[in-house]
């Protein structure tokens, strides 16, 4: 679906000018004809963007609830973790009952035998186009339900390699997004047996935020502000991001940030 070109501002405001002052009133009629064509195309784009951003939605969240029945049932059986884990994403999202409803059909729908992940993949990459920040994402959301009985099975990996393999996320991108992830369903783990602590252990700390011990302080940064501006909400909602899922997209934020407070409280302590 392409943006009109608004010409009509022109022709009528050129003619009428004619007709009212000959050739003077003709320029001045195609001038303001144009700013009549210009207000036109803004909101005929802020229509279609709102239309592309509505379809982008309705997509990504259709794929995530039937690739989690997918990744559920990958190993033949599904998991009561993986049922808790799904239904706490779906508490997190805040779904009304009737929502809440369609996720678990979706769902459910997912973990039988002929669903075509081949086919929903494709529409969702059809869909997300190039937006990168959307694609890591989603693999992220997955991979929250693969980690729900605490590691990747082969059959939740042969899943998620055709996720990466259709959204264009290549291995190393996958390995990073792979043990932030792992970073950080171990702390959830260390809250729920330490009273929720606001404390990161700083092995995890450093590969939320996907970098090594020996990283510089500069680099260190600037893997912090990367990762901020790629899970931010605002800059998530913009690309299509549901916005049900924004505050799965704060918590990230806040993870993130947490991650970042951690290290550097500790690096500053051991250069005191």
């Amino acid at each position: 679906m392409a943006v009109k070109i608004a010409i009509w501002g022109k022709i009528i405001g050129g003619g009428i000018g004619f007709m009212v002052g000959k050739w003077p009133g003709l320029v001045l009629g195609v001038i303001l004809g144009s700013a009549f064509d210009r207000k036109a195309r803004k909101g005929e784009k802020a229509s279609y963007d709102a239309f592309q951003s509505s379809a982008i939605q309705t997509t990504f969240s259709r794929c995530t609830f039937l690739i989690m029945g997918k990744l559920a049932k990958a190993d033949g059986t599904v998991k009561a973790q993986e049922i808790e884990a799904a239904r706490q994403i779906m508490e997190r999202l805040r779904l009304n009952e009737a929502h809440r409803l369609d996720a678990m059909k979706l769902f459910n729908e997912g973990k039988e035998e002929g669903f075509d992940i081949d086919s929903c993949l494709k529409e969702l990459k059809d869909s997300i186009g190039r937006r990168v920040t959307l694609s890591q994402f989603f693999i992220e959301l997955q991979l929250q339900i693969a980690y729900s009985d605490g590691n990747l099975t082969s059959g939740e990996k042969r899943v998620l390699q055709s996720i990466c393999r259709v959204l264009g996320i290549n291995r190393i991108q996958f390995e990073i997004i792979n043990q932030r992830i792992a970073a950080q369903w171990k702390f959830s783990s260390y809250q729920r047996h330490n009273q929720r602590t606001n404390t990161l252990p700083l092995e995890q700390a450093y590969k939320i935020l996907g970098v090594g011990s020996s990283v510089s302080d500069a680099d260190l940064k600037k893997a912090y502000r990367r990762l901020m501006s790629q899970h931010h909400p605002d800059k998530l909602a913009a690309k299509g991001l549901p916005e049900e899922m924004m505050s799965i997209a704060k918590e990230k934020s806040q993870n993130i940030q947490l991650a970042y407070e951690s290290v550097k409280k500790v690096r500053k302590s051991r250069g005191s």
